[in-house]
């Protein structure tokens, strides 16, 4: 007798998100990608397309607010954190941050992926940038050294 697979392929992961009040539609944008969206949070899966996984999807889009049908980026710049979509930035709100967090959580539960440390103590960001790292991306010119002789002095 042939044992059922514990790992469900990703036609049977949109069902379980759609059992689960998980809204699942098409997103364009993404080649064969999935929008699941709930408490105003939303992602994008897609299928893994190797062999050796197991099929059940993987994000094309990290989770993050929807605004606009647009799934935002959550940036940490230190200080605060920030929703970032193509068109503008915001500064993130206590339930945006809430909504991420339990929109993660439950879509990680349902999907069966491994849940980490850091993400179980809150909100993750998609992007960090500090502001007293800007600038430090070019490399920066040598400085002078006045003891060493040049020119042939």
């Amino acid at each position: 007798m042939a044992r059922k697979s514990r790992n469900p392929n990703f036609e049977q992961t949109l069902e379980n998100l759609r059992a689960h009040s998980f809204d699942v539609a098409e997103f364009p944008p993404v080649a064969g990608g999935k929008l699941v969206s709930k408490h105003g949070a939303a992602a994008v899966l897609v299928a893994t397309p190797s062999p050796g996984d197991d099929g059940a999807g993987a994000f094309a889009v990290r989770p993050g607010i929807l605004i606009r049908g647009e799934v935002a980026r959550l940036l940490d710049r230190g200080y605060q954190k920030f929703i970032k979509t193509s068109q503008f930035e915001l500064p993130a709100t206590a339930s945006q941050l809430h909504a991420i967090h339990a929109f993660t959580e439950e879509l990680n539960k349902v999907t069966g992926a491994m849940g980490l440390y850091n993400e179980g103590l809150g909100t993750t960001s998609d992007v960090y940038q500090y502001d007293r790292l800007r600038g430090r991306e070019t490399p920066q010119a040598a400085p002078a050294r006045p003891w060493e002789l040049s020119n042939g002095h």
